[in-house]
């Protein structure tokens, strides 16, 4: 009986992986065609002969030291960063702990950073990538429009202040235009600007939220009950007050318009 009992675990198990074995489809033979072809990737080291091959590969180091700075440029180049905090403030404020999870804040931030700058991505692929594709433009021309669009969303949403803090401190002459001002002056000056008006809005967030723990502490202090943690009390009705307000679209819609 023991070895029975021993034994049927393990058929079983020798069962299901039989039967999840031969559900996978079997080889085609040397004559027949595969469906779908795999494509074969090689990279080879060697010695450049012409200038030309020298220009190839520092273009592709140039490539790739791109694609490692493209998370940080779509952090501090876009609305990203404004977006973000102000989900932070906000689930900081309702003292939810971890909800909305991180994921999802990360997620409906990068969604809304596509809603805002779909506008400037369309005209980098109208007036620079497809110009640069079908082989009307140069490299540099491309880049230089390319950056105009956003260089332009930038400048709308900074201060002078900020951009003359900036030039100051890199000692440059004062602009009397916006081509003037050098894009390293531009980029700080913006992210700074972003991350000011990110703490306005988190703070006007923060208000009624801060008033409903004020007052439910006032209540169990009266009631002596000092024990208890306002927290558990407050949480409930700063979530239905966050509800009933529409809060989301509130918050989607001021976002997204704090842009235009």
């Amino acid at each position: 009986m023991r070895k029975s009992s021993r034994l049927g675990p393990t058929l079983l198990f020798i069962s299901i992986l039989a039967i999840f074995v031969g559900s996978f489809p079997r080889g085609v033979s040397a004559q027949e065609e595969a469906p779908f072809p795999v494509p074969r990737i090689s990279v080879q080291v060697g010695t450049a002969e012409t200038p030309e091959e020298v220009s190839t590969t520092l273009q592709i180091f140039f490539l790739l030291t791109i694609l490692t700075l493209a998370p940080a440029m779509l952090v501090l180049l876009t609305c990203f960063t404004r977006i973000v905090i102000v989900l932070g403030f906000l689930r900081q404020a309702l003292a939810t702990q971890q909800m909305p999870p991180n994921q999802v804040l990360v997620g409906l931030s990068l969604f809304l950073t596509f809603f805002v700058m779909a506008p400037v991505g369309r005209q980098v692929n109208d007036n620079a990538l497809q110009p640069y594709l079908n082989n009307e433009i140069g490299q540099r021309a491309a880049l230089d429009r390319a950056l105009a669009p956003v260089r332009d969303f930038m400048f709308r949403q900074t201060r002078e202040k900020e951009i003359m803090l900036f030039t100051r401190m890199a000692k440059l002459e004062r602009p009397q235009n916006r081509d003037d001002v050098p894009t390293h002056v531009l980029i700080p000056a913006f992210v700074i600007n972003e991350l000011r008006i990110a703490f306005t809005i988190g703070f006007v967030i923060y208000v009624p939220f801060l008033i409903i723990d004020m007052v439910v502490a006032s209540v169990l202090m009266s009631m002596g009950m000092l024990m208890l943690p306002p927290i558990f009390i407050s949480l409930p009705f700063k979530v239905i007050l966050f509800v009933l307000a529409d809060g989301w679209y509130l918050l989607a819609n001021s976002l997204v318009t704090s842009f235009r």
